[in-house]
């Protein structure tokens, strides 16, 4: 996880997935139970009847489990796109259009600010102030992401492929103090929130099929270009069907969380 001033690519990436909407609703992993466990207790209170604000909401992946678990959930998304596929599958929950860097919200309206794979696409110059100005007394920030379980071989393997073919560095080491020491810092360089840091292991089983239009739905895969992201995933699935046999995957998943409680 990294965060980034708002270039012209990090700009392109971020709008990539407009045009991917519906890939990424039918492809992307969920989250699992245990993930809403841990953001209560690490915050102390329950998301049942809190107001939380579910913030780069995409297509809604998250924001229905947070709305499944009872808690008054308003969406805030920038983009079109993928605020016409929300409102395609979750047609009751509110929407507002919007992003972490200048949320269109009330002063301490929000018992938690939700920021699922999103927070990375803030400026925390902006993000963090707007988090604590959003955020009642007591209230909690909680910013997740789905990474790969790098002790699992052929996920190790293919996300060296994915890295070599982009030429850039897309896993991150995940793992001992000094990483955790990175990932808050990165998270919020000011160090004016104060975050806790849980993961939580879980895995999915999908067709072949589905786990390579996952890794397309990706932003590095979507600025490629359809022929060249195509020629990465036709190589991939030739990777995995010997592994794979009956053209079902198991994905495992290490749910990186975060956790900051306003004073």
């Amino acid at each position: 996880m990294t965060t980034r001033g708002h270039s012209s690519s990090h700009t392109t990436r971020a709008h990539s997935f407009n045009t991917a909407a519906a890939q990424y609703a039918a492809n992307r992993p969920s989250y699992p139970p245990t993930l809403f466990d841990a953001i209560e207790d690490l915050a102390g209170r329950p998301l049942t009847g809190a107001k939380v604000i579910d913030v780069g909401a995409g297509t809604g992946i998250a924001t229905a489990l947070l709305h499944d678990r009872g808690a008054d959930v308003i969406a805030v998304e920038p983009g079109a796109g993928m605020a016409a596929e929300f409102r395609r599958t979750l047609p009751r929950v509110p929407l507002v259009r919007g992003s972490g860097d200048a949320l269109p919200l009330a002063t301490a309206s929000a018992d938690f600010l939700t920021y699922a794979q999103s927070w990375h696409w803030t400026d925390p110059a902006h993000s963090v102030p707007e988090a604590l100005r959003v955020l009642r007394p007591g209230g909690a920030l909680a910013l997740w992401w789905n990474t790969h379980a790098l002790d699992v071989p052929w996920i190790a393997a293919a996300a060296t492929r994915i890295e070599r073919y982009l030429g850039i560095d897309q896993v991150g080491e995940k793992s001992g103090s000094g990483a955790r020491a990175a990932v808050t810092l990165a998270a919020d360089p000011s160090g004016r929130l104060a975050f806790d840091r849980h993961e939580v292991r879980w895995s999915r089983r999908v067709p072949l099929d589905t786990h390579l239009a996952n890794i397309g739905s990706h932003s590095a895969f979507l600025v490629l270009g359809e022929e060249r992201a195509t020629a990465f995933l036709t190589e991939e699935r030739s990777h995995l069907l010997p592994i794979f046999p009956d053209g079902i995957v198991e994905e495992t998943y290490v749910v990186d969380l975060l956790v900051a409680t306003r004073s």
